[in-house]
């Protein structure tokens, strides 16, 4: 629970729903590529991908489609058990759209990942336009035996700038996939960048106000960051004038507007992302996440 004290408010923090949710023990996410891609990737709706773009940025070690979903379970399960051997897990399918195949084929990579021993649940990151109804009351059956929750990439409520950096979906989707999804039981999250090429802070701080209207029972934040390899990247290089990049000050700043006009029953599951030094171009604020999460706290107080 994060605690404002100035305004004299509170949001609760993803890890608060994971205790509610599992009070017995802890529970850890182990992030999967299950071999997928995306829409706007394979010439379904564009090419190219979103324009910040490269998986590279968050997958650990274990994490490769290269690789089974047993096989990366097992790994991630070794690589934090020798530290918590209690500890249970939450198959986190991550890495580009992890609903864009056939319901047979998906309900068979779930299903595997549920069968192995430890794994408690899963979480499922995928696009708004990418989960029909059928999918949806498969995974609707799958939340009666175990925890499913999914995790939609919104990431701006702006369709001008959904359709600058080559999401291939509007806003008006996103509304309508959180909205079954919630009707059917199941837990939805949001992913949101904050500080995308040409949205003022007032618009971001209007992010806030357009999701807090979901039945949403998360949001991932994170601030905006410039990686190499990918066409932002390349016309950063170009046009750097098109960017407005916070310092790390300035993001503790803003993230805290933003918290305070989201719906206070939303939890928030990250406020920072780290990428590889070696494919970070900018905003390079040398903070580790923990470290950002101090000062944030201590901005709060």
């Amino acid at each position: 629970m994060l605690i404002n004290k100035k305004t004299n408010t509170s949001h609760p923090e993803f890890t608060d729903y994971l205790r509610k949710r599992f009070p017995l023990f802890k529970v850890q996410k182990i992030s999967l590529d299950a071999g997928f891609t995306c829409p706007n990737r394979d010439g379904t709706k564009g090419r190219g991908g979103c324009t910040y773009c490269n998986n590279q940025t968050f997958n650990p070690d274990y994490c490769s489609g290269n690789k089974s979903i047993t096989g990366q379970l097992r790994e991630g399960i070794q690589f934090f058990s020798r530290k918590y051997p209690e500890m249970k897990y939450i198959a986190y399918f991550q890495a580009y759209t992890n609903t864009y195949d056939k319901v047979e084929s998906l309900r068979k990579k779930y299903e595997e990942a549920m069968a192995m021993e430890r794994v408690v649940g899963i979480i499922i990151g995928t696009r708004p336009d990418s989960v029909p109804d059928e999918l949806l009351d498969y995974l609707q059956e799958l939340n009666r035996r175990t925890f499913v929750m999914i995790e939609y990439g919104i990431e701006s409520t702006s369709n001008e700038t959904l359709q600058r950096i080559n999401r291939g979906h509007t806003y008006e989707e996103a509304e309508d996939a959180v909205r079954r999804t919630a009707e059917r039981g199941i837990p939805a999250g949001a992913h949101i960048i904050l500080g995308l090429p040409g949205e003022s802070r007032v618009q971001i701080l209007r992010h806030a106000d357009r999701i807090s209207s979901l039945p949403l029972t998360s949001v991932k934040l994170h601030q905006l960051q410039i990686i190499r390899g990918t066409a932002m990247g390349d016309e950063y290089e170009r046009y750097p004038e098109h960017f407005r990049l916070y310092t790390a000050d300035e993001y503790i700043g803003l993230v805290i507007e933003f918290m305070d006009r989201l719906r206070k029953d939303i939890h928030i599951d990250r406020f920072v992302s780290q990428s590889p030094k070696e494919l970070l171009i900018a905003p390079d604020w040398g903070l580790k996440n923990h470290e950002f999460r101090a000062r944030l706290e201590q901005r709060l107080k």
